[in-house]
């Protein structure tokens, strides 16, 4: 299992962001954004491009956990966000079931509760 959260707001200029170079899709804005507020708590590398946006590999915690961010724009002026937390787990792990992402996984947690407290976000999901 992995997490999406998914909100909207016209907190970032998309249009400032790196150009990815597989795919023209933004959301690189949020991930910067996400190391800025977590600084003190995890060290979040500059975002890589993806075909299906931007990304960065994190250490929670001794675990690995990759974060995926996407952006589209909506016509009203604002930006829709989707945020992908996805828990890596070992081959042995996922054969016998072990270790799975959890709603209240401590990784997933943090960075839900980090969108939440924002007031600039709006509509925010978790799937």
């Amino acid at each position: 299992m992995h997490a999406v959260l998914r909100f909207s707001t016209q907190l970032f200029d998309v249009t400032k962001e790196r150009r990815n170079d597989i795919n023209p899709i933004y959301g690189e804005s949020l991930l910067i954004w996400l190391a800025e507020q977590a600084r003190n708590t995890v060290a979040i590398p500059p975002p890589s491009t993806e075909d299906w946006g931007w990304y960065s590999e994190i250490d929670w915690r001794g675990r690995s956990y990759l974060l995926g961010a996407s952006a589209s724009l909506e016509q009203s002026g604002t930006t829709e966000w989707v945020l992908q937390i996805v828990k890596h787990r070992s081959l042995r792990e996922r054969l016998l079931g072990k270790k799975k992402m959890t709603p209240d996984d401590a990784c997933l947690t943090f960075f839900r509760q980090l969108i939440e407290h924002e007031t600039r976000f709006s509509n925010l999901t978790v799937e």
